[in-house]
């Protein structure tokens, strides 16, 4: 039980009684116990979020081995200390890395103009024009698929470079949760010959 214990506080830098409660809540079954762990830790990261202000925070960049690709991320947290923190710098380097090799064009989807979402919807429903389903499903097929053009175009809807499994805003949450501060990206940059 210890082993676990330890293994789960390592993935998430969650408090011993946390876990303990989650492993209790799901059946000492560690898969259960991390997803809890991940849903509180996102709860805590919304908290933060919407109570404090990130007002320190360090700028990261990234110059792909060919030299012809280049990256800036701003990211931001409230106290120098967690600036200067290896796992905050490591985060601002795997984002900056990602920004180079994908390419968002904005944050978040919510930063997306909406004459640009407008324009998107409008080519969605034109693909599904001799479908013949009913207009409900057809509304369904184009939110699922605006969910892929955000996932393509705004960095936080991106999966994260070190895991695929997980969204960049989903590793940004956990280390919320794990640092203990409010933690966002203020702004990307891409250059490229």
């Amino acid at each position: 039980m210890n082993d676990i214990i330890k293994k789960l506080r390592e993935q998430t830098g969650a408090g011993v009684m946390d876990i303990k409660k989650a492993l209790v809540e799901a059946g000492n079954d560690e898969k259960k116990a991390m997803e809890i762990l991940r849903q509180h830790g996102q709860k805590v990261a919304a908290k933060k979020s919407a109570e404090r202000i990130a007002k320190e925070g360090l700028v990261a960049a990234y110059v792909h081995a060919n030299g012809k690709v280049a990256s800036l991320v701003m990211l931001s947290c409230e106290t120098d200390f967690v600036a200067r923190n290896s796992e905050f710098k490591e985060l601002a380097h795997d984002l900056a890395m990602r920004v180079a090799a994908m390419n968002p064009q904005y944050l978040s989807a919510d930063k997306i103009p909406a004459a640009i979402l407008e324009e998107e919807r409008k080519i969605q429903r034109a693909s599904l024009k001799d479908e013949k389903k009913p207009t409900e499903v057809k509304e369904k097929i184009i939110e699922g698929r605006l969910q892929k053009f955000y996932s393509e175009f705004c960095l936080l809807e991106q999966s994260f470079i070190k895991d695929d499994k997980k969204t960049v805003k989903d590793v940004i949450d956990e280390k919320i949760a794990k640092l203990g501060e409010k933690i966002e990206v203020k702004k990307i940059a891409r250059l490229s010959f």
